[in-house]
């Protein structure tokens, strides 16, 4: 990965830190294109300022496109962007990991415990 890479890579993980950006990518998932108000009014905990403001950090990332037709601008999923160096950096850090293994009789709280299997 180029240091270029590594940096974008970065911000996109910023990004998706947050829980509600994470929402509002989930929004986006069909392929339509959603304005700010149509996100906020489907994410009614946080004003249409707050998702604005969240769009622009997405944006920014390279985890969305903006679309503008006059006043209104218009968001759909970047999949060219980062998110995909995203996608092979988790596949490298995950892809080859063997899931954990099945627990195998009582936990050390039972057994402590002096609980028979």
């Amino acid at each position: 990965m180029t240091a270029a890479e590594d940096r974008a890579v970065g911000v996109a993980f910023d990004a998706l830190a947050d829980p509600t950006r994470r929402n509002i990518l989930c929004m986006l998932t069909d392929g339509a294109e959603c304005s700010a108000g149509e996100i906020a009014t489907q994410a009614p905990a946080v004003t249409r300022t707050t998702v604005s403001a969240h769009l622009r950090i997405l944006r920014t990332a390279g985890l969305v496109n903006e679309r503008r037709a006059g006043r209104n601008r218009y968001y759909s999923l970047d999949a060219d962007g980062p998110a995909g160096t995203v996608m092979t950096t988790l596949d490298r850090i995950f892809g080859s990991a063997s899931p954990a293994p099945e627990p195998s009789g009582p936990g050390p709280a039972a057994r402590e415990r002096g609980d028979r299997p």
